[in-house]
């Protein structure tokens, strides 16, 4: 199962962030306890002031390969679950997605 939803102008991605995480990368995929799937971040901004959000949104404007602008913060500003949208061509971010996380194994967090 995705961690990402397909609308006609966007994508929808979940995201499950570690701040102070040492690197900002793109972990892959993990399955929480409820059986949701989520999107891997870590980035090394501390979690105050919204320094997490902004890393974050710009870790996946480069990852995708789209302008700042595209990107934005639908829901979790202050939590570690957040819902992300990045507008453009959705099956083009899916794929990008897909290869992003397709090299890291998928993990099942207790």
């Amino acid at each position: 199962m995705d961690a990402w939803r397909y609308s006609t102008q966007c994508i929808s991605v979940a995201l499950r962030v570690t701040p102070r995480g040492g690197r900002d990368d793109i972990d892959g995929l993990e399955t929480l306890a409820n059986g949701r799937t989520v999107v891997k971040v870590r980035v090394r901004a501390i979690a105050d002031g919204g320094e997490a959000n902004r890393a974050v949104m710009e870790l996946l404007a480069k990852a995708l390969g789209v302008p700042k602008a595209k990107v934005r913060m639908l829901s979790g500003t202050t939590s570690r679950l957040k819902q992300i949208a990045v507008d453009g061509d959705p099956a083009k971010l899916g794929d990008a997605l897909r290869r992003l996380t397709a090299a890291k194994p998928a993990e099942t967090k207790d």
